[in-house]
């Protein structure tokens, strides 16, 4: 299955969103960073599952309805960082489907994230991660999980790898960096870390209007051995 997860830059990037889907042929779309009042219902064939409702700039999930069933949504507030409690950009800061994929007769789940802001710590985005994965752990036994979206973080990569690692997960980069605002923060930003899956390739796809550039996960759920 192919994922496409972009940061829209305050629902700046929208208007691109038909064309990334067909050149793409993604089948699953998360989105941050939208204005989920103003967000279409269908996207070039993907169906909007849900978005987030508290947030100022929010998340949100579309699944190509001839292929996959949403069978259980849950959205995740995290612990705040001091800019979300001043400017209160975003309550929920993930958003996570299960979903019945009708091709293959299988559940997965697959999630939206963005983690806190640059002007937060990377020990508070740390903390954030693995409250995320222990809630989309507690959406399904032993389903396959992919989680992506906006990391927001810079540097000292290898650790949080470590971390996601110990957690029983994997993260993985995309082909080139994603984040092109600032000289000094350029980089790696836009993630997936997942378990049960096979992730073939993580691309970062042209950059549009937004700061983020879009990533395509290309992942399959791993195949476990009969007993």
């Amino acid at each position: 299955m192919k994922v496409i997860s972009y940061n829209l830059n305050k629902h700046k990037a929208i208007d691109e969103l038909d064309e990334l889907v067909e050149s793409t042929g993604a089948d699953i779309l998360c989105l941050q960073e939208a204005v989920t009042s103003a967000l279409p219902g269908e996207i070039s064939g993907l169906q909007l599952v849900d978005a987030t409702a508290r947030n100022r700039l929010g998340l949100a999930v579309y699944l190509r309805r001839n292929t996959f069933t949403a069978l259980e949504v849950r959205s995740l507030a995290l612990k705040k960082s001091l800019h979300d409690r001043v400017l209160k950009p975003a309550e929920e800061r993930m958003l996570a489907v299960r979903v019945h994929d009708i091709d293959h007769g299988r559940e997965l789940i697959v999630a939206s994230f963005h983690a806190a802001p640059l002007t937060a710590l990377n020990s508070l985005r740390r903390k954030q991660i693995a409250a995320a994965l222990e809630e989309l752990a507690g959406l399904g036994d032993r389903l396959p999980i992919l989680m992506v979206g906006d990391y927001n973080y810079p540097v000292f990569k290898e650790n949080l790898g470590q971390k996601v690692r110990e957690a029983g997960y994997e993260l993985t980069l995309s082909d080139a960096r994603t984040y092109t605002r600032y000289k000094f923060f350029r980089g790696h930003y836009d993630f997936a870390t997942s378990v049960g899956f096979e992730i073939q390739e993580v691309t970062t796809l042209p950059q549009g209007r937004s700061d983020h550039l879009p990533i395509l996960v290309t992942a399959s759920p791993k195949t476990v051995p009969s007993a």
